[in-house]
């Protein structure tokens, strides 16, 4: 018998329950070439990511040992590790942040993966080449490098869209966040201004 499940979720979903959404729907994808698996079915209850069976057969008295509703699991104390990994390697960096704060088992897989934190910073470095190619010559490790180059290569990139081309006014700019860059940057978007 299949068990349905409901969280009420009152107003829009927050930016929290947004990602986790979408490492649950990431686990499914994963999963479909599992097919001895089954589907599991993920729960919200008061901000915090539960994995349980979505089949539950209430005429099989062992299955009960198994599952409690009370204390559904988290999906990463469920999954293997490299599961957990390909699954919050589907975030972007700033939801990759704000999982690691969600749990400790969260925190150390994030942590503790060199590869989450090397693919984001590749992400960077198609922008901020030089800075990450340096930091990473330095021996700086791929968290720290991205942690350094973010910021800037959110800046550059919009520098490089021409997202300041034509500001009229400093309302325009209210909420933006800038950094210093170096002069082969400054090269870099004013050769971008005259080619547009």
């Amino acid at each position: 018998m299949n068990i349905s499940f409901h969280c009420s979720l009152q107003g829009i979903y927050t930016p929290k329950q947004w990602y986790y959404m979408k490492l649950f729907q990431t686990v499914g994808v994963i999963m479909q070439h599992d097919s001895a698996r089954t589907m599991p079915v993920f729960v919200l209850c008061k901000g915090k990511p539960f994995l349980i069976s979505a089949h539950h057969n209430e005429d099989d008295d062992d299955d009960d040992d198994d599952y409690d509703e009370a204390n559904p699991h988290n999906f990463a104390e469920a999954l293997p590790e490299e599961m957990s990994v390909k699954i919050f390697g589907e975030l972007d960096a700033e939801s990759l942040c704000s999982a690691s704060r969600t749990c400790k088992l969260w925190h150390d897989i994030i942590e503790e993966s060199e590869q989450l934190w090397r693919s984001q910073c590749l992400l960077v470095r198609a922008v901020c080449q030089r800075e990450v190619d340096r930091d990473r010559i330095d021996g700086l490790s791929w968290k720290v490098t991205l942690v350094r180059n973010y910021s800037r290569s959110c800046v550059k990139r919009d520098w490089l869209r021409g997202r300041y081309s034509h500001v009229s006014s400093a309302e325009e700019l209210m909420g933006r966040k800038m950094v210093p860059l170096d002069a082969e940057t400054w090269g870099e978007i004013l050769q971008a201004e005259l080619d547009r």
